[in-house]
């Protein structure tokens, strides 16, 4: 058996302003369709974009979306990683946290990498047959313990962006 060649790189993506990013793997044609319905059932006044990649036939970059920018933010994104069977969404007017759930729940999907509005960096292997995405490296490392005011903070925050009371 001939040895084969693997190359790692680093995809830096760029996040829109105010938007947050959604990077998962699917394995089918209707992912575009099927997240299209998760995220507009899910919040109709969030604002999105889809891109997905196709892995066989003629291997395109599907996409859809209500937001033309984030739509080609999405389509970007989609061909600096080049893995086939991904779909990148980034949204605005709303949080990861209430599509992740709804996103996991699409028969085509079977992984999610990250949800965030943190820089990321994507982990892609690369052969001859083409790329996978290995895994992703979302914000900064950690620079400390929480401490008594670290939780208030956190506290504070979520009650200030309207997830507790």
């Amino acid at each position: 058996m001939p040895v084969q060649v693997m190359e790692l790189k680093l995809i830096t993506l760029d996040i829109p302003d105010s938007a947050n990013l959604i990077l998962g793997q699917s394995h089918f044609i209707k992912t575009i369709e099927d997240v299209y319905e998760a995220v507009v059932n899910t919040n109709a006044s969030i604002r999105f974009g889809v891109a997905f990649n196709e892995a066989s036939g003629p291997c395109l970059i599907r996409h859809d979306g209500n937001d033309d920018a984030l739509r080609e933010a999405a389509v970007a994104a989609a061909q600096a990683i080049g893995a086939g069977h991904i779909f990148v969404l980034y949204l605005r007017d709303g949080f990861p946290i209430n599509l992740t759930g709804r996103l996991k729940d699409v028969p085509e999907v079977v992984r999610l990498f990250c949800a965030t509005a943190n820089p990321v960096q994507v982990v892609v292997a690369e052969s001859e047959q083409g790329r996978g995405v290995l895994g992703v490296i979302d914000g900064a490392s950690p620079k400390g313990i929480e401490d008594e005011a670290g939780a208030q903070a956190r506290k504070d925050f979520l009650r200030k962006i309207g997830y507790k009371r």
